[in-house]
């Protein structure tokens, strides 16, 4: 990961997030989903939040 990467990441983790361990939490919970994908186990909220985290870490490892 560059300098810049790891700058922009940052400041997305604590924009988005606050806490290091909040977003942590976030993508634990997303590692769970993958599991238990069935009706009724998470709300779309949830899976959007998840969905959410990974597409910002995806961006800015994208990122020049």
């Amino acid at each position: 990961m560059t300098k810049k990467q790891r700058k922009v990441f940052v400041t997305v983790l604590k924009e988005g997030y606050g806490e290091p361990t909040n977003f942590a939490n976030i993508l634990d919970q997303g590692i769970e989903m993958l599991f238990y994908l069935e009706p009724d186990v998470f709300t779309q909220r949830e899976v959007q939040s998840v969905v959410t985290a990974l597409r910002e870490i995806i961006v800015v490892l994208r990122t020049d």
